[in-house]
């Protein structure tokens, strides 16, 4: 959000900039998703395409065998950058039957972003090869030197943009708020190795198995890592070696020293599942609705430093529903998402509470709340806490359909809202947090005021977090789809600036 000293002018002008910048990544993306290599040929299958007739009697193209792409992967978040690297993407259509859900499909990734996040990822599912089951395997580790934390519980933890936006233009900078680019950043390097499966029990009704391990390397930022690259003038840092908000939480002990490094922690899982959608990737009607169980256990290894940490284990309970509903035709679709994810017994570590639970992984990371993947326009991990609920609003227009090297396209556009609540917050009590940041002020001789972190205000924890947006579609084949998103939180609070834009695969939902 720009503040009163910037014009009005100004303000569209670096928007502006931002739109250019996106859209020109967006025809890179459109380009490479085409499976084109840089020779020009086509990378895909010429796997066949036979036609149907509908109930109102117009023909609908559909795909059979294999269908296969060598891509470059160049996408952008708001939160972790310019992305670039490779995917391979490959779906078997068998007959063509299931068309526009695929018999199996094998996914891989690896990536790294300009805000130094890596992504290397290999994902299998498959809906018909074993008769009436899903089943999907993922593996994944998600290296990230700049993780966001803004605090616990939202709102209650006050969120300073200035102590973290740094300008190119000195005059743009207030140097004396100024901190540390990394002021709201850790290191965290995530690992998952999961399987899940599920069995109809009738056309619409399901049940759920799945288990897995979640690892978890955490720690302060790599500086010296950080500021490889030193501002023109040679004289600060774009992350100087400062204390950040992640420091300050472990030394006032609000973060127990159990948890400072990560850990592993096995899972079980299980659910149940309705699902009468009628496709998997773009649903244009029906419902899906889930309620799951997970029990995480906990261990640490050496390698980790720390203790035996038997206290994390604990239960989580996961409600989702989804509707689609069709407003005239596969044209104008209606859809919405409610869900919340909660802790029934046991405690979690705070890196696990970022963590949201899902039966099937179709993403890289689910996290929760806010980013790309759950609030739109809102900042990452804005929203940490033990329990929380969410919803998504969106209405999807199919716009524009057309046919190029023998691949089914169509465009459309997707105005949307988010919101999300804590459920399950973390105790601030303002008595015993004010103690011990003034202990740790005269133990470490520091001047760390209570006031310039934390709101305790009850209604602060409640208060919804909210953001809405405009997203752009570009679809291959109904399951393939390129998503321009940008999304603007209501709240100063919640975003850094009006240019959260998201350029990622796939629906949100």
């Amino acid at each position: 959000m720009p503040s009163g000293r910037i014009s009005v002018l100004a303000w569209l002008f670096s928007c502006m900039r931002y739109n250019i910048l996106i859209l020109l990544f967006m025809y890179v993306s459109a380009f490479a998703a085409f499976g084109l290599n840089p020779q020009g040929s086509i990378l895909m299958s010429d796997s066949d395409t036979i036609t149907t007739q509908l109930d109102n009697s117009k023909s609908k193209k559909i795909k059979r065998g294999w269908n296969f792409g060598i891509l470059p992967d160049v996408s952008y978040d708001a939160d972790l950058g310019f992305q670039g690297g490779i995917l391979t993407n490959i779906y078997d259509y068998g007959d063509g039957s299931y068309y526009p859900d695929y018999r199996q499909m094998f996914f891989f990734e690896a990536a790294y972003s300009t805000k130094h996040y890596g992504t290397l990822r290999f994902n299998y599912d498959t809906r018909h090869l074993i008769p009436n089951h899903h089943l999907s395997i993922d593996a994944t580790y998600l290296p990230d030197a700049m993780c966001d934390f803004y605090g616990f519980n939202g709102y209650q933890s006050k969120y300073q943009y200035e102590w973290h936006h740094w300008s190119k233009n000195p005059k743009n900078m207030d140097t004396i708020q100024y901190v540390s680019r990394a002021f709201y950043k850790y290191r965290r390097d995530f690992f998952r190795l999961c399987a899940d499966i599920d069995r109809d029990l009738s056309p619409h009704w399901k049940v759920n198995l799945g288990i897995g391990v979640l690892g978890y390397l955490t720690g302060r930022c790599d500086f010296a890592r950080l500021n490889a690259t030193i501002l023109t003038d040679s004289t600060r840092y774009l992350n100087p070696d400062i204390e950040c908000l992640y420091d300050k939480y472990v030394r006032w002990g609000l973060i127990d020293t159990e948890e400072t490094n990560g850990g592993w922690h096995p899972y079980v899982r299980f659910g149940a599942v309705y699902d009468s959608r009628d496709q998997q990737a773009c649903p244009t009607e029906g419902i899906y609705t889930d309620a799951f169980f997970t029990y995480s256990a906990a261990f640490n290894s050496a390698a980790f430093g720390n203790q035996a940490a038997a206290g994390y284990n604990h239960l989580r309970f996961n409600f989702t529903f989804r509707h689609y509903l069709p407003v005239y035709r596969n044209r104008v679709i209606f859809a919405y998402r409610i869900g919340t994810q909660n802790i029934l017994l046991g405690r979690s570590p705070y890196y696990l509470n970022t963590y949201l639970n899902t039966l099937f992984i179709q993403r890289v990371l689910y996290e929760g709340l806010g980013g790309g993947n759950s609030l739109r326009g809102v900042l990452r991990n804005r929203i940490l806490a033990k329990g929380y609920a969410y919803t998504n609003i969106e209405f999807r227009f199919r716009l524009y359909d057309f046919d190029l090297f023998k691949q089914h396209f169509y465009i459309g556009v997707n105005p949307f809202f988010d919101m999300g609540i804590i459920t399950q917050p973390y105790q601030l009590d303002e008595q015993n947090v004010r103690k011990r940041i003034n202990e740790a002020n005269e133990r470490d001789h520091t001047s760390d005021n209570a006031d310039e972190f934390f709101s305790f205000s009850l209604s602060d924890v409640y208060r919804p977090h909210l953001s809405a947006g405009i997203g752009l579609k570009i679809a291959m084949n109904e399951n393939f789809v390129l998503s321009v998103d940008w999304a603007a939180a209501f709240s100063r609070q919640d975003s850094r600036e009006y240019t959260n834009f998201y350029v990622k695969m796939g629906y949100l939902f």
